[in-house]
């Protein structure tokens, strides 16, 4: 899960929902059903739920066990599972980064830079690479935006800035103003370089652009990375970051800006910047394969069978790691044993509810933690077609303190199931939130993500906010305390006694209405206007 409380108040929207033309059914997710999985799924005896390892192996068994108790079919073919191959890349970074020039520099890694490759090879050699600024790296054909055209970085190694063109505008039009967009994200800015020909990518780090400290990547250059496989060539040689003042010495030696190259990249028509070096480094790795699995089920649908709606949740956390106050268990309880647990309790209400039209389906899906790796080769090995399926709900680390007034959308303004949303939260006597932080590229931190790339209309949100009884204050402070005392930490785990599942279950109930309705309908939700995914959609429905 990556992190997505909101704790700033930034102007509450209430949304004027859909025209009630549906009512919610009667059935209801059992708070005991979910109270059952989550002590499960969190306790030691699953010891953390990491991938190749033991808690792998005991989670599985228990989500077979539980799926064929609700009666749920097999969701791949005749089986229960998607194998995941993954390759883990133990990589070992050169400790410098030469710059070769009339001005020659040398970074230091962790310090000046961090930077790994996503090819599973056992030696990387970056040498002679010429080096150019590419501003933001973005091709964006809807915005008539190229930072590549009139150059050929193939070989090259490029710098490029994080996030977009249009953080800190307030038009809206222009790469959505401070709403992120996907061309802002660096995962993005790896995968454009790539398709350049480009032999490595940095993105410059500037800490009100990222979100997020320098501290937070500049060890990324270290340590065992797990990866999907994939031909060599569909990644840079090297990939990484550079840090401000080291970019700012770059721009220097060379005798330019930076901070005027950074303003013209902001600017249409922007025109790559050569620099005067060439990049020499090297990565030697240690290679690991192995097979991880995604776990998915189905209630079969009747007259539209092949039309798909998918649940997802992942199903991993952070295993066994370092010793914290004398637990080295990552239980996962609420990241994300609470949307484990979801999945399983909303097919139990819906398979009781059933039958549909349409086909449901639930997946578990693997590897979340480490890069969204499970639902990113569903995605690009999709069990159902995309052109087929109708919609993605995604549910990941839920908020257990209680019921509440909200239901936040990370990525509101994307696609039409915020409508849907906002019509049984209305009916929940709940309002529909905007993401209160859009500037920090939320929606693209868990795994509805990858269906959205693919063109599937996909929805993230929950209960989070506004508490029903205790209000905004005590729903931030609850909010920042699992941030500061539980995330990603051995403090993550299920206590009865603390652990309010009120709003969880009213955001199950939520989804399942959705789910519910668009499963007997013949509707299929949109992307709107402007949103970076429409074109995915509108060009897996030609197909």
């Amino acid at each position: 899960m990556k992190l997505n409380w909101i704790p700033l108040f930034m102007g509450i929207a209430f949304v004027a929902c859909k025209e009630n033309t549906n009512t919610a059914v009667e059935s209801h997710v059992s708070e005991e059903t979910i109270a059952r999985h989550i002590e499960t799924l969190a306790s030691d005896d699953f010891l953390g739920r990491k991938p190749f390892t033991e808690g792998e192996t005991k989670t599985l068994e228990y989500l077979h066990q539980e799926i064929k108790k609700i009666g749920l079919a097999p969701g791949n073919g005749d089986s229960y599972t998607q194998d995941v191959p993954l390759v883990e890349i133990n990589g070992m970074t050169s400790e410098t980064m030469q710059l070769n020039g009339d001005n020659p520099m040398t970074l230091e890694l962790g310090k000046d830079y961090s930077a790994y490759t996503e090819r599973a090879v056992e030696s990387i050699q970056v040498e002679g690479s010429e080096l150019v600024f590419c501003g933001y790296g973005i091709v964006a054909p809807e915005y008539n935006w190229n930072d590549f055209e009139g150059i050929d970085v193939k070989g090259k190694t490029i710098i490029v800035l994080v996030n977009d063109p249009g953080l800190g505008s307030e038009d809206s039009t222009f790469f959505k103003g401070s709403t992120m967009t996907y061309y802002g994200r660096w995962t993005y800015k790896y995968e454009e370089a790539a398709r350049q020909g480009a032999a490595g990518v940095l993105v410059m780090h500037e800490t009100t652009m990222a979100g997020y400290p320098w501290a937070v990547i500049g060890g990324a250059g270290k340590g065992a990375k797990l990866n999907l496989k994939s031909n060599p060539e569909d990644h840079c040689e090297m990939v990484g970051w550079v840090s401000l003042d080291a970019t700012k010495a770059i721009f220097e030696k060379a005798g330019l800006d930076l901070r005027t190259a950074m303003h013209n990249a902001r600017k249409p028509g922007f025109k790559a910047i050569p620099l005067p070096y060439t990049v020499d480094l090297s990565i030697e790795n240690t290679i690991k394969e192995n097979t991880s699995k995604n776990v998915i089920a189905t209630i079969p649908g009747t007259d539209q069978k092949d039309e798909y709606i998918i649940f997802s949740a992942h199903w991993d956390h952070l295993g066994v790691g370092a010793v914290v106050d004398g637990d080295s268990i990552y239980n996962g309880a609420v990241d994300n044993g609470t949307g484990s647990a979801s999945l399983l309790a909303i097919a139990e209400s819906m398979m009781k509810a059933g039958p549909y039209k349409r086909t449901v389906v639930f997946l578990w899906v693997t590897a979340e933690e480490q890069g969204l790796l499970g639902s990113a080769y569903y995605a690009a090995h999709p069990v159902y077609p995309p052109a087929k399926t109708v919609a993605n709900m995604n549910i990941d680390g839920m908020a257990p303190y209680g019921q509440m007034k909200d239901f936040s959308v990370v990525g509101y303004g994307q696609n039409e199931l915020e409508d849907y949303a906002a019509k049984y939260a209305a009916q929940q006597d709940r309002y529909i939130l905007p993401d209160q932080e859009a500037e920090k590229g939320y929606f693209f931190r868990s795994d509805h993500f990858n269906f959205a790339k693919v063109g599937i209309p996909a929805l993230y949100g929950e209960g989070s906010y506004d508490h029903r009884e205790k209000g905004i204050e005590y729903a931030k402070e609850k909010s920042g305390e699992y941030r500061s005392q539980r995330y990603h930490l051995p403090t993550d785990e299920y206590d009865a006694s603390t652990f309010d599942l009120g709003g969880i279950v009213q955001d199950c109930d939520l989804y399942m209405y959705i789910a519910q309705e668009l499963a007997n309908s013949e509707d299929w939700p949109k992307w709107r206007d402007g949103s970076e995914f429409k074109a995915a959609r509108d060009a897996s429905l030609k197909e």
